[in-house]
């Protein structure tokens, strides 16, 4: 079924439905979206990766460190 067919039937469904299939619907929805903003696997293990080089360069910051930059910053 094509993405315009498909569109006008869940158009159709969500204009007879009632509450409880509208309910559904968004949780559906709110689900799906929350889902495309996940990390993916292979994603997180790359990143993994590239921190624990840069720790293993040296290129971190001590806690200290962290606190004397923020206390640094300017407050306006």
């Amino acid at each position: 079924m094509a993405t315009l067919d498909l569109r006008q039937r869940v158009q159709d469904y969500i204009e007879t439905a009632d509450e409880r299939l509208l309910k559904m619907i968004k949780v559906l929805v709110e689900t799906y979206q929350d889902d495309t903003d996940r990390m993916r696997i292979e994603q997180y293990n790359k990143e993994l990766d590239t921190s624990e080089a840069q720790i293993e360069r040296g290129e971190y910051h001590t806690h200290d460190q962290v606190r004397k930059l923020i206390e640094s910053w300017e407050i306006e």
